[in-house]
Parts: structure tokens; C-alpha cells; sequence
């Protein structure tokens, strides 16, 4: 792969050339395995050093804010992998998880749930936010699976989880975890942006803090995505029948402040690339149609995110071991 000096070189240029505002980087903090694509943290304040120094990731990030982009990280506070020479019984005992799986185990992903109702445990965590914003001059973070952490049941069956002290399925502390993480990100770093990958209808979710809320600047528009993908992969003599999927996102588009993302969860695992999602009987209509879907994203209200290589309408799926499909753009169908 390209180290983040051979990136700061080219990809500034590529991606502010396109007029898109900011880069999005795949959780870069260090991990033990590749195919977790980042989101198996074990070293919460270090750059991987599969692309170089912490330096040299100072160096990319300088490199974008120059020709006037943000950058925006993943971060993963949802959990953490299982390896002994992580978080796991740090120091012997459950420091930074519960001891109990049924609160400290999440069974998708085979990995560990922070304790949120440790102060320590919360601290660390915080740390690691304002050490990427301190010493990498990151402009902010889109913060993943956080329906894994509002809810106790989240991805379990009953008997696998425990309610929280009212009898309900909140996880109560760390409801209280991002609330406390807002208010200290607005007072010390106010311009830092704050966006949560959130799936449910859990209220309040860019709200303030003080009125209530969970203090995200922003939200990830999931059942948006979901409707307008299913309304193009629904056959075309079929979609008359179907003209909902387009319209339903509008009844609630303003019930928060909402990002329409085209992300690397939509292409890949089987699921297809955005363009082979396109229902139509040859490819010239399928990049027709993701043109439109383009042009829908783009004009309705709200912020926009779309992952790499969907720019050029790469046809086979994102792979995390290889590089995208350069060459297509070599092709006036794709320029």
C-alpha cells in the first residue's frame, strides 16, 4: 500500500480536484488485524505503523488541510478485540470491561465492551480523542456503532443480556459516556466535529446536551441509504409500485441533522458495488442510474459522504488487500 508520504502526495489533490470538503479515514489507529479494516483497535492514541510514523500521519493530515480539506477519523469506542496484548484483563482483573459477557461481550464481532461506568475507563477513551485532535490536528470523527452502545440488547437474544437499573434496554452509562464526551469536546475543542453512526430511532441524537440530547454535530442517514439502494435495485417495471422508498426519508429528514453516506458497509460482503446495486438491463443504464442516484444525493438537504471509488463507479467490491480499480478511469463511461 501507499505510505501516508506517497498518499500526502496524491491524494490532497485527487480528492479536493473532485470538490468534496473533507477526507474520511478509515479507523487509522493500530491494529493487530488487517481485515478489521481498523475497527479492532489495540493501540487507541498510535497511527498504524503500516504506513509509516505518527510523523508521517501528522504529514498527510498537513498535507490535506494545505489545499483546504477537513480530515475526519473513525473512532471505535464500541469495543475492543479480545488479544492478550491489548485492553483484555489489562492488569489480571476486567479493567476496562465487565466482567459479566452478557454487558461485556458483543457476540457479532467477537470482541470486548468498554466499562463506561469507570471514570478511568472514560478518561482513557477521551484521551484518545483529544490526543489525534492535539498532536495530528484532526478536524473530527465520525464515532462507529454507536446503536451497539445505547443498547444493552443490542445484537442479543434474551437471556444474553441484562437490563439496566430502570428494567430498560439503555445503557444508561453510556448514554452518560457521550454526553460527558460532548460537553468536554465543545469546551475544548469547539470546532471539532462530532458524527454518530447511528442505525435506531434513538431520539436526540445531534441535539445539545443541555436540551437533552447526545451532542453529535451530525448523523449518519442509514434508513435513507437502505431505501434509496432497495428503490433502484427493485426492478424498473416494478418501481411505480415503489416510489415510497424515495419519498419517506423526506417525512423525517429534519428530525435531526442528518449525513446521506454511501459507505465501505455498502460495498462489500456480498452486498455489490454501488453501481452493480443499479437495476437495469446493461451497464450503460446502470451508470445512468448511479448518476441519478448521485445528482438525488447530492440535492437533498443535508450532508453527503460517498466512499472510494464510487466516484468512478468501480464495479467489483472495495477489497481491503488490494487497491481500487484505477484504470476504469481511463474510460470516458467512468471519466
Amino acid at each position: 500500500p501507499l505510505s501516508y508520504l506517497e498518499l500526502a502526495e496524491t491524494l490532497p489533490n485527487y480528492v479536493r480536484d473532485l470538490g468534496f470538503t473533507h477526507i474520511e479515514f478509515l479507523p487509522p489507529a493500530e491494529h493487530p488485524f488487517t481485515g478489521s479494516w481498523g475497527y479492532q483497535i489495540t493501540g487507541f492514541y498510535a497511527p498504524t505503523s503500516r504506513f509509516g510514523t505518527p510523523e508521517e500521519f501528522a504529514n498527510l493530515v498537513a498535507a490535506c488541510h494545505e489545499v483546504g480539506l477537513g480530515v475526519i477519523l473513525d473512532w471505535v469506542p464500541g469495543h475492543f478485540p479480545t488479544d492478550e496484548f491489548g485492553l483484555a484483563r489489562f492488569d489480571g482483573s476486567c479493567l476496562f470491561e465487565h466482567e459479566d459477557p452478557r454487558k461485556g461481550f458483543h457476540a457479532d464481532w467477537g470482541t470486548l465492551v468498554f466499562n463506561y461506568g469507570r471514570p478511568e475507563v472514560c478518561s482513557f477513551l477521551f484521551g484518545s480523542v483529544f490526543s489525534w485532535l492535539d498532536r495530528y490536528g484532526v478536524d473530527g470523527f465520525r464515532v462507529d456503532a454507536v446503536a451497539a452502545m445505547l443498547y444493552l440488547d443490542y445484537s442479543r437474544k434474551d437471556g444474553e443480556w441484562l437490563p439496566n437499573e430502570l428494567g430498560g434496554r439503555e445503557n444508561l452509562e453510556a448514554i452518560d459516556f457521550l454526553r460527558r464526551f460532548h460537553d468536554a469536546l465543545c469546551e475544548e475543542y469547539p470546532s471539532a466535529l462530532s458524527i454518530a453512526e447511528e442505525s435506531t430511532a434513538f431520539p436526540k441524537v445531534t441535539e445539545p446536551v443541555p436540551d437533552g440530547g447526545l451532542g453529535f454535530h451530525f448523523k449518519w442517514n442509514m434508513g435513507w441509504m437502505h431505501d434509496v439502494l432497495a428503490y433502484l435495485g427493485t426492478p424498473q417495471a416494478e418501481r411505480p409500485d415503489s416510489h415510497g422508498s424515495l419519498t419517506f426519508g423526506a417525512t423525517y429528514q429534519f428530525s435531526e441533522k442528518f449525513v446521506q453516506a454511501f459507505s465501505h458497509d455498502e460495498v462489500v460482503h456480498g452486498k455489490g458495488s454501488l453501481v452493480n446495486k443499479m437495476n437495469a438491463p446493461d451497464k450503460a443504464e446502470q451508470l445512468a442510474q448511479l448518476r441519478a442516484l448521485y445528482a438525488l444525493q447530492w440535492t437533498w438537504p443535508g450532508k453527503k459522504t460517498l466512499f472510494m471509488g464510487s466516484e468512478f463507479a468501480q464495479w467489483k467490491e472495495w477489497d481491503c488487500d488490494g487497491e481500487l480499480d484505477w484504470s476504469l478511469l481511463e474510460l470516458p463511461a467512468h471519466a
